[in-house]
C-alpha cells in the first residue's frame, strides 16, 4: 500500500505530494548478467582505444615492457581503467551501464533518488577492488560497490520510483 508524505519546502503554502517508492533490487542473474556484459564492453573499448594508440603513436606501444602480460604493474592498471570507464558510462548515463539498458536494472541511491557523479565514480572505482565480483553472490545481492556507495541496483520493471 502506498502511503502519501507532505514534504515541506522552504517557501511558504507550496508543499509537494509524495508517494513513497517501492524499490525492488535486482535479482543476482540479472547482476552477473550486467557484470558479464560491461565487462566485455570494457575490453572492447580498451582494445580499439589500444589499436587507435598503435595507429597514432606506434612507438609507444613498443615502449612498454613485455612481462607476458600478467604482471601486477598491468593489473593495477587495468583494474584503474576499469573502474574509471564504469564511472564514466554510470554517471553519463544516470545509474546506467550497457549491461543495466539491457537487462533494465539501474543504480539508483537508496531513497530512490538518481546517482551523482561521484556516487557513480565511488561504484567505479568499488568494482576495480579485487574479488569485488565475488561480494555480489548471496542473497539478496548486495555487492561492495552498493555497500561502500549507500546505493542499490534496482529493477526497473518491479519498481516504481517517481
Amino acid at each position: 500500500m502506498q502511503t502519501e508524505e507532505t514534504v515541506e519546502t522552504n517557501q511558504p503554502g507550496q508543499d509537494i505530494l509524495q508517494m513513497d517508492n517501492y524499490l525492488i533490487r535486482a535479482e543476482t542473474g540479472k547482476r552477473l548478467l550486467n557484470y558479464i556484459i560491461d565487462l566485455l564492453s570494457f575490453y572492447a573499448v580498451f582494445f580499439v582505444f589500444g589499436i587507435i594508440l598503435a595507429i597514432v603513436e606506434p612507438d609507444v606501444l613498443n615502449s612498454i615492457p613485455d612481462n607476458e602480460g600478467f604482471g601486477l604493474v598491468d593489473r593495477i592498471i587495468t583494474l584503474a581503467f576499469y573502474g574509471l570507464y564504469m564511472g564514466t558510462i554510470e554517471a553519463m548515463f544516470k545509474g546506467k551501464s550497457l549491461g543495466k539498458f539491457f537487462s533494465k536494472t539501474r543504480a539508483v541511491n537508496l531513497d530512490g533518488s538518481q546517482i551523482t557523479t561521484s556516487t557513480a565514480f565511488i561504484r567505479g572505482f568499488s568494482r576495480a577492488v579485487p574479488f569485488a565480483v565475488l561480494s555480489a553472490f548471496g542473497s539478496p545481492c548486495n555487492p561492495w560497490q552498493d555497500k561502500w556507495s549507500d546505493t542499490m541496483v534496482i529493477d526497473e520493471k518491479l519498481s516504481t520510483i517517481q
